[in-house]
């Protein structure tokens, strides 16, 4: 659809790396006010969810995920981004592989379907969000402000995994460049990928 919808206003609520969790996507989704109806979650206030990418592997119920966030982004109360893992996931789906142990369990012409479904539903996803008057955006390992409203592979590469310095911290995760702690742009970026204990809020 593009990645510019600035023309969409919130009020938001922006989700984190789901990784295939069905079943505390919908416990969140409950505590935020989401009711099922027409086959999909919605929020009766009108609020919208962003899904900050990584919807989809790690968990146990990858299919179910996907059927409930693409439900959402269908019935229009919800917009994603794609994560490097759903880009992975992609990537193998291409090469006809089978990401999943629920997918390699289903009959030859289900699964056949199911990864073409699951295929679109990742292609569909966009690099990253500008929302709500250019006033925020959405990016799973978020933008500099140097590359808001660019779309090449190296700022898709950028929002999907950030700039690695090589080395890893001792909790085994890669070290990363913390752009955060220089931006000083005037949009809001809100983005996932690393996680942390509590929300960190740094310059904007």
């Amino acid at each position: 659809m593009g990645l510019d919808r600035r023309e969409l206003v919130g009020p938001f609520d922006v989700i984190g790396d789901v990784h295939g969790w069905v079943d505390e996507l919908a416990e969140l989704l409950d505590l935020l006010g989401y009711t099922t109806s027409a086959g999909a979650r919605r929020n009766p206030h009108g609020r919208r969810v962003v899904f900050v990418g990584d919807v989809v592997n790690r968990g146990p119920s990858n299919l179910a995920t996907v059927e409930m966030v693409a439900s959402m982004l269908r019935a229009g109360s919800a917009l994603g981004v794609r994560g490097n893992h759903d880009q992975k996931m992609l990537e193998r789906l291409s090469e006809e592989r089978d990401p999943w142990p629920e997918l390699v369990a289903l009959p030859d012409r289900d699964r056949a379907d199911r990864r073409q479904d699951v295929r679109m539903f990742l292609a569909a996803l966009d690099p990253y969000l500008i929302l709500d008057g250019g006033r925020l955006l959405v990016a799973h390992a978020g933008l500099p402000e140097a590359m808001h409203g660019l779309d090449t592979p190296a700022v898709r590469r950028f929002a999907q995994i950030g700039r690695p310095l090589g080395g890893r911290h001792p909790n085994g995760r890669p070290m990363r460049w913390d752009w955060a702690q220089e931006y000083a742009g005037a949009a809001l970026v809100v983005y996932g990928h690393t996680p942390v204990e509590e929300p960190r809020w740094v310059n904007n």
